[in-house]
């Protein structure tokens, strides 16, 4: 009986019980190395780069390592992808919207403003054009990418100041996370900043910035944003769902053997269900805790909303002016999530409405 058909009728219970070595066991040490755009101090997002690493380790027997560096070790937070494609690592973890300077097409590995939902990027992703879209894109770029995890619906951020109308977020200076939504954010007024999460406290300490977007509560609880600003704002209609990514220079994992890259695709869907997971998780409890420490939790007008529509959709249609593949994938994108909402109407959605009012 030949390795393939032991396995497949005696699992690998049974073949590390009859003393068989899985194929790894037979190929040379492959040691990569991952850089990542967060700090240590984000347990979700970079936890799950470790947690890939874990991963990795543990279906090859030892045999095949990552070393995971945080943003800063081996270059600057967003010196990722120039990293990737000239070779310097062979991974990162990161937000593709990070990147859009180069092409406001990476927005769309990431979130759009009034995308989708981490359920329904899942879904693009993986079983609709999404990973075939953005991958042929990477491609120019040397990588190909796979899912970090999501973030699910994210806040609309502290604020120094109350924001009642759209002439409240005029001459506001924000840390904004990338992508589309700071071009948007700009037709509203806001003077957007990017800058990595590590350098935002102390600049809205200052003054230097009015206000900061970042995650949820408790990565935002962690970084100590309501100890320097009071009102917290939701949702963040710019990320609906936040997709983090792997993204792996398309050389090194063509090197790889079958077993290898198999072993790579399954160690990224460990650590991504994990981070949504633990996301969902820990979310509500620090909640919780900021409330309870006197923030001012607050939703967005609608007035704000609705305005916040109109300029997303005034960006998406100027970059579609310039770019049939933007233009290709925005379309491809819209025409999926119409699906998901009307399927979310009748499911989803109307369940979740009834229990938020129910006592349980």
């Amino acid at each position: 009986m030949d390795r393939r058909s032991l396995i497949k009728n005696a699992g690998i219970a049974g073949v590390l019980a009859a003393g068989v070595a899985p194929a790894v066991h037979a190929q040379a040490n492959v040691r990569w190395r991952l850089a990542s755009s967060f700090p240590k101090s984000l347990d979700t997002i970079f936890g799950s780069a470790e947690m890939f690493s874990k991963t990795v380790k543990a279906l090859s027997g030892g045999k095949f390592e990552v070393s995971v560096h945080a943003a800063g070790e081996l270059m600057p937070a967003f010196g990722v992808v120039d990293a990737l494609q000239n070779g310097t690592v062979e991974m990162a973890q990161t937000a593709p919207y990070y990147f859009t300077g180069k092409d406001a097409i990476f927005a769309f590995g990431c979130a759009v403003p009034f995308g989708l939902t981490a359920r329904q990027m899942d879904a693009w992703m993986e079983h609709g054009n999404g990973r075939k879209l953005m991958d042929a894109f990477y491609a120019q770029y040397n990588i190909k990418s796979r899912s970090a995890g999501n973030t699910g619906t994210q806040m609309g951020g502290w604020y120094r100041k109350e924001i009642k109308t759209v002439a409240d977020l005029k001459g506001l200076k924000m840390r904004l996370g990338g992508g589309l939504f700071g071009e948007a954010m700009q037709k509203l007024g806001v003077v957007p900043q990017n800058m990595p999460a590590g350098e935002v406290y102390q600049a809205l300490e200052k003054g230097t910035l009015d206000a900061v977007e970042f995650v949820g509560p408790y990565d935002d609880e962690k970084l100590g944003f309501n100890k320097v600003a009071p009102f917290y704002y939701y949702p963040g209609w710019w990320e609906g769902g936040a997709e983090l990514e792997f993204f792996i220079n398309t050389k090194a994992y063509a090197a790889l053997s079958p077993e290898f890259q198999a072993i790579v695709d399954a160690a990224t869907s460990v650590a991504a269900r994990d981070m949504t997971a633990k996301y969902d998780a820990v979310n509500p409890i620090a909640l919780k805790k900021l409330v309870g420490a006197k923030t001012q939790l607050k939703a967005f007008p609608k007035a704000i909303m609705d305005a916040g529509f109109k300029v997303s959709m005034e960006v998406f249609a100027e970059h579609e002016a310039k770019s049939s593949e933007f233009k290709k994938i925005h379309a491809d994108m819209r025409a999926f999530q119409r699906d998901q909402l009307l399927w979310a109407r009748f499911s989803e959605s109307a369940f979740s409405n009834y229990m938020a009012s129910a006592k349980i």
